[in-house]
């Protein structure tokens, strides 16, 4: 599995919406856009940790930052979990997990001492120009928002 450091660019992707539609990486240039990826939508960490970036994701775009949340979760199931927790942010289905391979954020992980593949919890910040400007692995979904807000100097 190949991680991602600051420097590289950041694979492209265009993966569909929960409401229809579709996003691509490409869309964001010019603007620094934090990608994260989830395990699985209505699962209590990643409902912690979509409804933290949900709370400042105003405070996130006045400074110049989207945030797309991408799971392996088909679109419909995706649109519940938005309605159901009042989440804002973009979430994007990467049913196939190409996107997640191609950022390291799948593989070989530990989960209740088990070694298991599946979905590494992980965080990008994508600057201006395409480039990986920051690129967590492993990251806890409580309290991460703030940890990633400190890390990129926001107050």
């Amino acid at each position: 599995m190949t991680r991602l450091s600051a420097g590289d660019p950041a694979p492209d992707f265009t993966l569909p919406t929960d409401d229809g539609g579709s996003v691509s990486l490409a869309d964001s240039r010019g603007r620094k856009t934090i990608v994260y990826f989830y395990p699985a939508a209505m699962t209590p960490g990643c409902t912690t940790q979509a409804c933290d970036f949900t709370d400042s994701l105003s405070s996130l775009q006045a400074q110049g930052y989207d945030v797309l949340g991408i799971s392996p979760d088909p679109p419909a199931k995706l649109a519940k979990f938005r309605e159901k927790d009042g989440l804002t942010i973009t979430l994007l289905s990467d049913a196939d997990r190409a996107v997640m391979h191609a950022y390291g954020a799948f593989g070989e992980k530990k989960l209740y001492g088990k070694t298991v593949e599946g979905v590494i919890r992980s965080t990008f910040v994508v600057d201006e120009e395409g480039r990986i400007a920051l690129a967590q692995y492993g990251v806890k979904a409580t309290g991460h928002v703030a940890r990633l807000r400190r890390d990129l100097g926001l107050a």
